[in-house]
């Protein structure tokens, strides 16, 4: 069984939300990237925190079945991108978040509203 990209979408911020992740956003990529439906951005405020956040995604994911295609930047924890294929989380440490500043990159991207 896999999970549709807005069902995985749900399980990256609930893992994120978690572990206190700060600023937890979800922009919709559809029509706009040929990579990805979404992204989940969100930070935290210490390179421990940004590594206990991509380690609850991948823990939820590989429970649910989910496959974790890849992660990066885990051991400097400045900025980690788990890919989960239809859904990047992009897990910044607070600073590095500020400076690169991605949302800006995606500003034609919907940002999508949790119920």
């Amino acid at each position: 069984m896999s999970l549709q990209p807005e069902a995985v979408m749900s399980l990256v911020m609930d893992a994120a939300e978690d572990k206190k992740a700060m600023n937890l956003v979800a922009l919709n990529l559809e029509g706009l990237s040929m990579v990805t439906d979404y992204f989940v951005i969100c930070h935290g405020n210490s390179e421990t925190q940004v590594q206990a956040i991509a380690t609850e995604i991948r823990k939820r994911a590989d429970e649910k079945g989910v496959t974790v295609r890849g992660i990066e930047g885990v051991n400097t924890a400045r900025w980690v991108l788990v890919d989960l294929g239809d859904v990047v989380a992009h897990v910044f440490h607070r600073e590095d978040r500020e400076y690169y500043n991605i949302e800006r990159l995606w500003s034609d991207a919907k940002v999508v509203e949790r119920v």
